[in-house]
C-alpha cells in the first residue's frame, strides 16, 4: 500500500516532465526537417513531429553558417564566432563573478569590522533596483571609459586600441575598452550583490572554529580564505557558477546595447541572423537553438549534485 501511494505522486510529476520536454522534442524534430516542411500549413501534425526524412546535415549547415532559403545563393552566418564569443564572455563573467562574490562574502560573513552589517544591508538594497534602470548609466560608463583613461594616461590612444583590428571601419574583434569590446560585455557583470548574498549565507554554515584554528597556526586571512573556506564552500561556489553561466549565456539585452559589431555578437544576438528577407528558416533556427542550450544542459547536469547541496546548506539566517 505504501508503494502504491508513493507511485501515485509519480504520475503528476511524469506528466509535468513530459509537458516540459515536449518543446525540446519539437525543436529537435523540427531541426531535422526542411524549411518547406516547417512552413507548409498543409503538412500533417505527425510529420512535423516525426519527419519523413531525417536531415542530419542541418546541424552541419548551422555550424558552417550555410543559411538562406535559396540553396543556390546561401547566406553565411558566422555561428562559430558567435559560439566563441558567448563562451569567452560566459566563462570570464562566471570566473570573475564567483571570485569577487567569494571575496566579498568572506568579508561580510567571517570578518568583524565597523559598519559591516549596515553596509551589507545597503549592498543588498541594490538588488531592489531593476536592471533596466542601470542600463543607461552602465552604457554611459562604458562609452566614456576610453576618454577617462586617456586623461589619466595621455600617451596612449585608448579609443584606437583594438583586438587585432584591421582598420577603424572594420576592426576584427573590436576595441580594447569602451563600446564594441569584450571589456564592455564582461566588466559590468563581474560584481553581483546576489552572488555575495548567496555565498555569505553559505559561509555562515561553516564553523568559525576553523578560522580560529587557522589563526592559531599563523595563517593569514588570505590563507584561511583560499585553503580552508573555499574548499569547504564548493557547493555554494558551484551553485553561483551555474546561475551566473546560465544568465550570461542567455543574456540578450546587454550585448544588444553595447555592441553593433558582428564579430562580437554572442549567440542570443547572432540568432537573428537566421532570419532573412525571405523568411525564417525554422529548421536551422531550431538546430542552432539546440546547439546553444547544449552547454547549459551539460554544465547543469555536471554540477547538479553541488547545485542542490549549495541551495540547501545555504538556507540559513544570518
Amino acid at each position: 500500500m505504501k508503494f502504491t501511494a508513493r507511485s501515485l505522486w509519480h504520475i503528476p510529476l511524469l506528466l509535468l516532465a513530459v509537458t516540459m520536454l515536449m518543446p525540446l522534442a519539437l525543436m529537435f524534430t523540427t531541426s531535422l526537417g526542411t524549411a518547406r516542411m516547417a512552413l507548409d500549413p498543409g503538412e500533417s501534425l505527425w510529420h512535423i513531429f516525426w519527419p519523413r526524412v531525417w536531415h542530419w546535415h542541418n546541424y552541419a549547415d548551422v555550424w558552417r553558417g550555410n543559411v538562406g532559403l535559396d540553396p543556390r545563393h546561401p547566406a553565411k552566418v558566422n555561428f562559430v564566432r558567435y559560439y566563441i564569443n558567448s563562451s569567452v564572455v560566459a566563462v570570464c563573467v562566471t570566473v570573475g563573478n564567483v571570485f569577487t562574490s567569494a571575496c566579498a562574502a568572506y568579508a561580510f560573513a567571517r570578518l568583524r569590522w565597523p559598519g559591516r552589517d549596515r553596509i551589507f544591508v545597503i549592498y543588498l538594497a541594490t538588488m531592489m533596483v531593476p536592471a533596466p534602470v542601470t542600463l543607461i548609466p552602465q552604457f554611459a560608463l562604458m562609452k566614456h571609459i576610453p576618454e577617462w583613461l586617456h586623461a589619466v594616461i595621455p600617451a596612449v590612444d585608448w579609443t584606437g586600441l583594438r583586438y587585432l583590428g584591421t582598420s577603424d571601419s572594420a576592426p576584427a574583434l573590436g576595441r580594447l575598452v569602451g563600446l564594441d569590446s569584450y571589456f564592455a560585455l564582461i566588466a559590468p557583470a563581474l560584481v553581483s550583490a546576489y552572488g555575495t548574498f548567496l555565498l555569505r549565507q553559505f559561509l555562515l554554515t561553516i564553523p568559525r572554529e576553523l578560522d580560529e584554528a587557522a589563526r592559531m597556526d599563523g595563517a593569514t586571512h588570505w590563507q584561511t580564505f583560499s585553503r580552508i573556506i573555499l574548499p569547504l564552500a564548493r557547493p555554494g561556489l558551484a551553485t553561483l557558477a551555474i546561475f551566473t553561466f546560465m544568465g550570461t549565456w542567455s543574456n540578450l539585452l546587454w550585448p544588444v546595447v553595447v555592441t553593433n559589431l558582428e564579430a562580437l555578437f554572442t549567440l542570443p544576438l547572432g540568432m537573428q541572423e537566421f532570419q532573412s528577407q525571405g523568411g525564417t528558416e525554422w529548421h536551422l533556427m531550431m538546430g542552432a537553438s539546440l546547439l546553444m542550450i547544449l552547454p547549459v544542459v551539460v554544465i547543469f547536469i555536471a554540477g547538479q549534485r553541488h547545485f542542490i547541496r549549495g541551495l540547501t546548506m545555504g538556507a540559513v539566517k544570518g
